[in-house]
């Protein structure tokens, strides 16, 4: 049993001891956190996108780097879910993307507000969290219950890309980060699954189709409906 005097010295020393191992991994972390962070990636652009984030109080409804409300979705890898077109097309008008249940208000934001807000989350995307946050636990499982992917030569019409489907779709193995969860399936038997008409139908309308759908209404023209149904019926050949 420790007399007093050795207790007390047992106490402070240990205190000591631990006290300076917590200022040295406090040092530490703070010297890491430029290289974390890319530190010398934040622009001025990347900036003002902090402060539209701010200035608009997006984490009363967004969690960012796992800290704010859970009303809405993390957005910290958002732009490697959905992509930069996604997230233009639905930044102009969140409620023309999702007109049945999604509760996002439109800010009326411009076209340099919205690069530099999408600026501002790839920075958050990049920053290194030690792999947070974590990846879907069934993205695996469920990627190897899909079709096999096509190989395919034919080009990609631009308006495919542009409407960011592969945000939600994968195709040829590629792409569909963000359809996981939402369940969106892969495109590379779309043909067998669905006639060019039933693909016109669906592209140019898809709550109209199915209420519940979770794909949005694309701000497509006929023309455009067209391109894309031509390039998905034409996979099997």
């Amino acid at each position: 049993m420790l007399s007093k005097s050795q207790a007390k010295i047992f106490f402070l020393g240990g205190t000591g001891v631990f006290s300076a191992a917590f200022l040295s991994l406090t040092i530490d972390t703070h010297r890491k956190v430029p290289a974390q962070t890319h530190a010398a990636n934040i622009t001025p652009q990347v900036a003002h996108g902090k402060r539209i984030w701010e200035d608009n109080n997006c984490m009363g409804c967004h969690t960012l780097f796992g800290e704010g409300a859970y009303y809405a979705p993390e957005l910290t890898k958002v732009v490697e879910r959905r992509g930069k077109p996604w997230l233009r097309m639905f930044l102009k008008n969140p409620e023309a993307m999702f007109p049945n249940d999604r509760k996002m208000v439109n800010y009326h934001f411009n076209d340099e507000q919205i690069e530099n807000a999408i600026a501002f989350l790839e920075w958050c995307g990049n920053v290194d969290l030690n792999g947070f946050p974590a990846k879907p636990p069934l993205a695996a499982k469920m990627a190897a219950s899909t079709t096999a992917p096509v190989v395919t030569t034919k080009p990609i019409p631009p308006i495919f890309d542009a409407m960011a489907c592969t945000g939600c779709h994968s195709l040829g193995g590629k792409g569909g980060a963000a359809g996981v969860a939402l369940g969106a399936p892969p495109l590379d038997d779309v043909y067998k699954r669905k006639n060019r008409a039933e693909i016109v139908a669906w592209v140019s309308d898809p709550p109209k189709v199915k209420p519940d759908t979770k794909m949005p209404k694309l701000p497509l023209s006929p023309e455009q409906v067209n391109e894309i149904a031509d390039f998905l019926s034409s996979l099997g050949n």
